[in-house]
């Protein structure tokens, strides 16, 4: 026998979707910082170019970062916020010290690989759970993150 949480969903089906969301935070998390070491140390002749893009990156993740550690306590859950736990469970590697553009975009397009993986996996367990909202947030960051995918491998001649 099922019970409901205070959203009207499923509450089987939603500690699922949290514990997966919990993974995006920590994926995301590890994300965030390595782009943050991209932007500082990145050198060359794409400084300007790459500098401004890396920030761009990085403040959006900040900003999805929240967004789904909100929707992890939206479902009645808790976000996991230690960092040991994040390194624990994220399949994103921490980045060395990356200066090479090149070599940080290819980073990045590895990086959204996998976001994009466990997302799609999340939208198929929102729908399952009939939780429109998990699901329209997945939704839009899949479209988002596909078009900056094109955009960095454009970059990097993929």
């Amino acid at each position: 026998m099922s019970t409901e949480n205070r959203i009207g969903l499923d509450s089987d089906k939603t500690k699922k979707l949290a514990e997966k969301l919990n993974a995006l935070l920590a994926n995301y998390s590890v994300f965030y910082q390595n782009t943050r070491g991209y932007h500082w140390n990145i050198k060359g002749d794409s400084f300007f170019v790459l500098h401004e893009k890396f920030e761009e990156l990085y403040d959006d993740l900040k900003i999805k970062i929240d967004e789904v550690a909100e929707r992890i306590l939206t479902l009645g859950y808790t976000p996991n916020h230690k960092y040991t736990k994040y390194v624990e469970v994220s399949e994103i590697t921490e980045s060395e010290k990356v200066s090479d553009g090149k070599a940080a975009v290819n980073e990045i397009l590895e990086a959204f690989k996998t976001t994009l993986k466990i997302q799609r996996e999340i939208l198929a367990l929102s729908g399952e759970a009939d939780d429109e909202g998990t699901n329209a947030l997945m939704s839009d960051y899949i479209s988002e993150q596909e078009k900056l995918v094109w955009m960095y491998a454009s970059y990097v001649g993929k």
